[in-house]
């Protein structure tokens, strides 16, 4: 499968992540998975059978996926931070 569908997947998945910067929480697309900003996780199992089951994907395709999503989710994270800390510093 091409990367383009794959990007594709990754931005329906950040689409659907909850992120409550105001109350520190993510609430995942899969598993029904909430954590706060410091426990961020990703639940491979879930995430997994989400990427299977949903989109159809094979191993390195889910591979890929997981590896995009959680840096886009950390990169969320820090800037919102950063910002904080421009902010309030």
């Amino acid at each position: 499968m091409e990367n383009n569908y794959l990007d594709k997947v990754v931005d329906q998945i950040v689409r659907e992540t909850e992120i409550d910067y105001g109350n520190d929480w993510i609430r995942y697309p899969y598993g029904g998975l909430t954590t706060t900003f410091r426990g961020f996780t990703i639940d491979t199992y879930f995430m997994v059978q989400h990427l299977k089951n949903i989109y159809g994907l094979h191993l390195s395709e889910i591979e890929y996926v997981i590896s995009v999503y959680k840096q886009t989710i950390k990169d969320k994270l820090i800037t919102y931070i950063d910002d904080e800390l421009r902010n309030n510093g």
